[in-house]
Parts: structure tokens; C-alpha cells; sequence
């Protein structure tokens, strides 16, 4: 996953990318980029870290401009991270582009074949966003008609970015001289929200993955990016929107609502922290009928995005809420990180217990998914070393048994926990005295509760049902492949990162190919 930011303001930029980036951090620690426009040139600066490593003050002096784009990246399924990937990408023909992408091309490397064959576009890297960047870039040179840029022809170059292109993707593009696009995939699985702020000055808009970013920097939420719908800003301010795809099914991804998004987030209509909310509520109702012997003394989450449920759950069946564990939000995610031993001990640094609340007690834990369940483990034994007597834990998603193509770096199936095990046998593997995982129906239902418009959900880690029907047995085997391959990767290219620098700071001129 990853996120993205555009903003076309009355005033200069910078600033507001820069804060909305730090506030959508949460979805991408591996790279941070942004790109502005002045006075019909680009300025980029991009490169390795967190939002607050990559830039300081002279590469902030270097991005002026009244309107421009940014993103937080982590990779996406079966790749490992480069700091060659990190975004906007840019190509110069048959205008200047710069685009920012969320999400995964299932069909890329098709595409990659077709850039070279029949439209003689050159790939640099193994990003899928730079392949996505070049078909919109050939599309749009076909739609211009000896290069006369206007609505209509950024329209339909969209247009032909969906026939062309499969998978999820929420896209910010810069187009120089012209403005800002951004557009959603015809099903809608990664989010893309619009805000407004009208100033003294003039209207500013903005696009963002989550409404937490919109929020925060001022601008008032208007809705979201429909699937399939183009939205282009120029300039001076003028809002243009379109339906650009000929057939579109809102799917919105269920892991953004489990894990992915911000609670204050508003994904789709609906409340991120109400939905999970709404998932505590189904839970506690599975655990009264599976485990209705159980005594608890104590509902204690698995923090952070675990929370809401488990506060709900402890409502529900009348116990005490605690906090038992402190998180150092210094470590990363331990479910992408490569090597067990380094997961174990990234467990054991990211969270400590409050032993007062475990010594001597039944404790249910509360956590939003098990995914390698190598967490899972090390906390239910961090729980019996602080003094537990029985350890029953609760999972707000349902077992995690296929992987993601769509944009979230899943581990391969042979190292999901529920890829080939059943419930009690998961129980066992933790060291549980007792498993609930939530019913995927009663998931569904604790989203759609806040918002019964929506009929479908992106739930393929769940139930292997991939939304977009092309993802077949070879695909997901080539995934997996490329994920194993990379497994001992990451290290080598940390070092490689660290000697160079990681970062790329660049004034693109015109962007124009004259």
C-alpha cells in the first residue's frame, strides 16, 4: 500500500504537502517523494525514509509552486523495496508527467511487453507505477491529435488506461501546463477522497488517499473518487470531473477498514473507527456462542488498530478494558519484514507489557488480524511471562489464508499461518488457550452497517475470490516467486541505499518535450 497526496492551492504548496504526507505516513515508511510546478517547471525531491529523513529546509526552499503532488510508499505484493522506486516517476513525452500511484497492475508485466513491442516506451525500473505512467502517457499522446491538450483528451486517455490496465489503482498525475488528474480503478479498491477549501484568494482542492489528510491541512471533504471516475483540476482552480470507464463495481479493499486506514479516516461513507466498532460488536457475539465457558477477567487490545473493537467487545460482554501493552512506534510492521528471527525480536522491541494487568489474571486479547501469526505467538508468550493464567485471543478479520495482489505486500502462502490450518490447529501454534477469528460475513456486515450502499467488498485474503477475474494459479505462483527471491534482498539494498543516499533532488525544466 502506499499514499498519495495532490493539491492544487492559491498559495504555495510545499508546506501542505509536506504536513499531509506526515499525516498519511502511516501507509508508507519506505520512501516519501514530492513534486510542485512554477512557472511551467517541475521540482522534485525524493528518496528513502520517513517523510521527515527524505526532506529538509533546501529541499523545500527547491519545491515552489502553487500546485503539486506527493506519496509515502511501501512495495507492493512479491517485490522488495529500491530506492530507484521511489515516486513521482516522470516522463517528458508527449507532455510533462509526473505521477504518484496507490495500489498494484496485476497485468504489468504484459504491458511492460507491450511498451517495448508496439508503443517503443522504454521501462526503467520494476515498479508497476511506472508502467501505469507510460500507458497513460502513450494514451494521452494518442487522444491529443498532433498534441492539442484539453479536457477532452485527457479523458480519454483515462478512458484507455482502464481498457489497458488491470489490478487496483488510485493515481495523482501532474500534466504540465495543464494541471492536476487523479482517478480511481473501475472497481474502486484502493481509496481516493476530494476535499475543497474556498480562501480569500481563490478555491483550493486536494486529493488524497484518506480523509484524515484533508482534515488535518483545513480543506472540508466532499466526497470520494467514484470507480472508474477522472477528476481534473487545472491551473486556476477550474473542477472537471468524469466517468471514464464503460463498466464499474464499487469493491473498496476490506483491509483498508481492518488495518490499513486511520481511524479518524472516512473510506467509501464510511467511518473507519465505526466500522471497527461494528467489528467488536460481531465478535463479541461469536465469542458468547464458541467459547461461552470461557472466564475472562480482563479484554486487553493489541495495539493500535485493534482498539475499537476490543473496547466494544469488553462492552459487550460486561468485562473490564485495559491497556496491557505500550508500542514503540519506532519499529516497523513486522508482517513484511523479511527473516522469522528478525520478526521475533522486532515483536519483543515494538511492544512491552504492563505486567499489573496480566499477573494473576484470564486475559482475552484483542488483535485486528493474524497474519504469519509469528506476532501472535510471541505476544501470547509475552502474556504468560507477565503473570497470565490463561490466554484466549480474538481476531477482528477473519484467518488470512491467500495473498493480496492488489497493492498490500502479503507474505507468500506457505508462510500464512491459515494458508493450511485450521482453527484449533492455529490455537495450538500460537500456544492459545482459546482462537476466535471473526466470521467474514459478520465482517462484511459490521462495514456495510455503516454504509449499506455497498454490495462488495475486496476480501481475496480471505476467500481467494479476486475481484477483478484475472488472477489465476500462475499468476499468484510467479508472486510468490518473486517474493521468495527477494526474501534476502532488502539488506543488501539498505546498504546500497545508505552509501548513495537514497535521495534524488531535480529541477525538470519545462517538462515539455520540444
Amino acid at each position: 500500500m502506499c499514499g498519495i497526496l495532490g493539491v492544487v492551492a492559491t498559495t504555495p504548496v510545499n508546506q501542505l504537502l509536506y504536513d499531509g504526507l506526515q499525516v498519511l505516513q502511516h501507509r508508507g515508511q519506505d520512501a516519501a517523494g514530492i513534486a510542485t510546478c512554477a512557472g511551467g517547471h517541475f521540482n522534485m525531491h525524493k528518496g528513502s525514509g520517513l517523510v521527515r529523513d527524505v526532506f529538509r529546509t533546501r529541499n523545500m526552499r527547491n519545491l515552489v509552486g502553487n500546485w503539486g503532488i506527493g506519496h509515502v510508499r511501501y512495495p507492493t505484493a512479491g517485490s522488495a523495496y529500491n530506492a530507484s522506486e521511489a515516486q513521482p516517476f516522470y516522463v517528458n513525452s508527449p507532455f510533462g508527467l509526473l505521477l504518484a500511484h496507490n495500489g498494484n497492475l496485476t497485468n504489468s508485466e504484459a504491458l511492460k511487453r507491450e511498451m517495448f513491442v508496439s508503443d517503443l516506451r522504454h521501462i526503467n525500473t520494476s515498479s508497476d507505477s511506472e508502467v501505469l505512467l507510460n500507458v497513460f502517457a502513450h494514451e494521452l499522446q494518442a487522444a491529443c491529435n498532433g498534441l492539442k491538450l484539453d479536457e477532452e483528451a485527457v479523458f480519454r486517455a483515462v478512458a484507455g488506461v482502464h481498457r489497458r490496465c488491470r489490478g487496483a489503482y488510485a493515481v495523482v498525475v501532474m500534466i504540465a501546463g495543464y494541471g492536476l488528474l487523479a482517478f480511481r480503478d473501475p472497481f474502486g479498491i484502493r481509496p481516493l477522497v476530494i476535499g475543497r477549501n474556498d480562501t480569500e484568494t481563490g478555491v483550493e482542492w486536494m486529493v488524497a488517499s484518506e480523509s484524515v489528510a484533508i482534515d488535518v491541512l483545513g480543506f472540508k471533504l466532499l466526497r470520494d473518487v467514484a470507480p472508474g471516475e477522472a477528476v481534473l483540476i487545472d491551473t486556476a482552480g477550474n473542477f472537471h470531473s468524469r466517468q471514464c470507464a464503460s463498466k464499474t463495481t464499487l469493491a473498496p479493499c476490506m483491509f483498508e477498514f481492518v488495518y490499513l486506514a486511520r481511524p479518524d479516516s472516512i473510506i467509501d461513507g464510511v467511518s473507519v473507527y465505526d466500522s471497527r466498532v461494528k467489528m467488536g460488536e460481531f465478535l463479541a457475539d461469536r465469542m458468547k456462542r464458541i467459547l461461552p465457558d470461557a472466564q475472562i477477567d480482563v479484554v486487553i487490545p493489541i495495539p493500535d488498530s485493534s482498539r475499537p473493537s476490543a473496547m466494544e467487545m469488553a462492552h459487550r460482554l460486561g468485562l473490564p478494558y485495559r491497556e496491557g501493552f505500550v508500542k514503540n512506534r519506532y519499529i516497523g510492521r513486522t508482517f513484511i519484514m523479511p527473516g522469522q528471527a528478525v520478526r521475533r525480536k522486532s515483536v519483543r522491541q515494538k511492544l512491552n507489557t504492563v505486567r499489573q494487568e496480566f499477573a494473576g489474571k484470564s486475559v482475552l486479547l484483542v488483535d485486528d488480524s493474524i497474519v504469519r501469526g509469528t506476532t501472535s505467538r510471541e505476544i501470547v508468550n509475552m502474556a504468560r511471562e507477565a503473570g497470565a493464567t490463561k490466554v484466549y485471543l480474538a481476531s477482528a478479520a477473519p484467518p488470512v489464508r491467500y495473498a493480496n495482489v492488489y497493492g498490500i505486500d502479503m507474505p507468500t502462502r506457505g508462510e500464512l499461518i491459515a494458508s493450511d490450518r485450521d482453527e484449533e490447529e492455529i490455537r495450538r501454534e500460537i500456544g492459545a488457550d482459546g482462537l476466535i477469528y471473526q466470521d467474514l460475513e459478520d465482517l462484511k456486515a459490521a462495514v456495510r452497517a455503516i454504509n449499506p450502499s455497498i454490495a462488495f467488498f475486496e476480501t481475496s485474503c480471505f476467500d481467494g475470490i479476486y475481484v477483478t477475474g484475472d488472477i489465476t494459479a500462475e499468476y499468484l505462483d510467479g508472486v510468490e516467486n518473486r517474493r521468495g527471491a527477494g526474501e534476502a534482498e532488502p539488506a543488501a539494498q539498505d546498504e546500497q541505499d545508505e552509501a548513495e543516499g537514497g535521495q534524488l533532488d531535480l529541477n525538470l525544466g519545462s517538462g515539455r518535450n520540444d
